[in-house]
Order: structure tokens, then sequence, then C-alpha cells
């Protein structure tokens, strides 16, 4: 049997204690538009290659607990350009700007919520996904 092709991750969705902050962080510092906001409860967030869904409180017992979660960028000084500015903004930053083996360069961040966010230059795909345009902001 051939396996099926798939263009890569769409969206993951977090739970979050706190939605206001962790809209404030993914919409005003990561520059996510909010794409739908269903309830007070829930906010789909849009980067134009991909999609974040934030819903507030506890995990249902027995939820999977999330690694981190990656946003690719299109150079190696991107990654150290991300980091100077969350920290600018007052973001833990976990892991400082660093190469890896593979050539991919990366640094890690934590949102408000904890989640451990990785800011990505992986160059087999990077130059792939610049073109990609960002959504309008709605008016």
């Amino acid at each position: 049997m051939t396996r099926p092709q798939h263009l890569g991750l769409h969206h993951a969705a977090l739970f979050v204690p706190d939605l206001a902050a962790a809209r404030a962080f993914w919409v005003d510092l990561m520059g996510y538009v909010v794409e739908w906001e269903p309830d007070p409860d829930n906010v789909y967030l849009c980067s134009g290659a991909d999609n974040l869904a934030l819903h507030t409180g506890e995990p249902p017992v027995g939820a999977q607990r999330l690694d981190h979660l990656g946003v690719i960028v299109a150079t190696a000084d991107d990654v150290a350009a991300w980091e100077a500015f969350l920290r600018g903004h007052g973001v833990e930053i976990v892991q400082a700007t660093k190469l890896h083996r593979d050539g991919a360069t990366s640094c890690y961040v934590r949102d408000p919520a904890g989640t451990l966010v990785q800011i990505l230059h992986h160059p087999p795909i990077s130059g792939r996904l610049q073109d990609i345009s960002r959504p309008s902001t709605p008016s």
C-alpha cells in the first residue's frame, strides 16, 4: 500500500489557564491573527500557514501532554531576532539561540501558560515556506 501524502502540521490546540494572557502572547507578540472567537472560552488563531486553538480551563482527565510547539522562520538570523524581541517583552527564554548538528537553528521560550515554544529555522523547509503570505488583519 502506498503512503498517502500530507501537507504538514495544520494546527495545534492548547488548554490555557489564562485565555487573555495566552491571546496577548500569540497575537500581540507572535503575530497571529484572530480567526474566530465563538465564545469567551475559545479563540482560534491563524498565521497564514497554520492554526492555533486556545481553550480556557483544565484539560480533560487523561488528556495528552504537549512537549512543545514549533514556529518556523525563514532564516537563522530570524531566530535570534525573535529571541531578542521576546526577551525585550519579558518572555522567559528557556534556551538561547543555538545552531543544531543538523543545521537547524532554534531558541525556546515559554508562553504565559507555560507551554514551551521553539522558534525554528529548519533549512529543508524554511525556504519553501518563505513565500506563504500572512493573513490580513480583520477590519
